[in-house]
């Protein structure tokens, strides 16, 4: 019976024991972080995370508003699709898409990665996946801008700074790009024409650019079609999978 009554003792007193250390361990973790926090110096205060000071304005669909923002593709399919380009979120690959479009780069480059309820891939002049232009590749610039229904972006290899010339074009949000993509921009007018885009890794008869240009240039539309752009070897699905997760 003594036994009895020293076991019920013990479990009376080690139910408040409990209840203590569980409440203490976080208020030691949060002594800790702080603490960790306030030494910081030389060395490591050095390496911490720059804090993200630019601004990302909206997206203006006003096409009266930097029409030398305003890029225009014509399809094969017969199409001419608006895109916005957004300085501020990422200068350098904006500026990249500029200097392509004025040299006639992307003019006759098809879409050859076209996955449905996914995205539409062009930019590479070999139509393989695999290529790029002469200019170097660029440094990320990961904003945290969405990635949703028409959000244009810079595809990538592996590697964050390997972006050139290819980009992609969303036909539902993916989240799951943010921050690991370059997003520089939206369609503003005709992502119907970019959902007219043919599927296929590659497509059997892809769709393709047949003339790129500015808003500002007030080109318009080609009445024939350019030519195709052969690819530089053949194309297998090995060859597709590098810029996209």
């Amino acid at each position: 019976m003594k036994i009895l009554k020293f076991q019920n003792t013990i479990r009376s007193l080690a139910a408040p024991l409990a209840a203590a250390a569980l409440f203490a361990a976080p208020a030691a973790a949060l002594a800790q972080s702080d603490e960790g926090d306030m030494d910081m110096s030389g060395d490591e205060a050095a390496t911490a995370a720059p804090v993200d000071t630019r601004t990302y304005p909206p997206i203006s669909f006003d096409q009266s508003e930097k029409p030398e923002n305003i890029w225009v593709l014509d399809l094969s399919n017969g199409e001419r699709v608006k895109i916005r380009l957004m300085e501020e979120w990422a200068p350098a690959h904006v500026e990249r898409i500029k200097t392509l479009t004025a040299r006639g780069f992307y003019d006759g480059v098809v879409f050859h990665r076209v996955i449905d309820g996914f995205m539409a891939q062009g930019g590479d002049p070999t139509g393989t996946g695999q290529g790029g232009s002469e200019l170097p590749d660029l440094k990320e610039e990961f904003n945290p801008m969405p990635h949703v229904r028409g959000s244009l972006a810079m595809a990538r290899a592996t590697e964050e700074d390997s972006a050139n010339s290819q980009f992609f074009i969303v036909f539902y949000p993916r989240f799951s790009l943010d921050k690991r993509y370059t997003n520089i921009g939206r369609v503003i007018d005709n992502m119907t024409a970019v959902d007219a885009i043919n599927r296929g890794e590659p497509p059997q008869d892809p769709t393709r650019i047949l003339q790129a240009s500015f808003a500002s240039d007030n080109r318009p539309v080609p009445s024939q079609a350019a030519p195709v752009v052969a690819p530089s070897q053949d194309i297998t699905a090995d060859l597709l999978n590098a810029p996209l997760p």
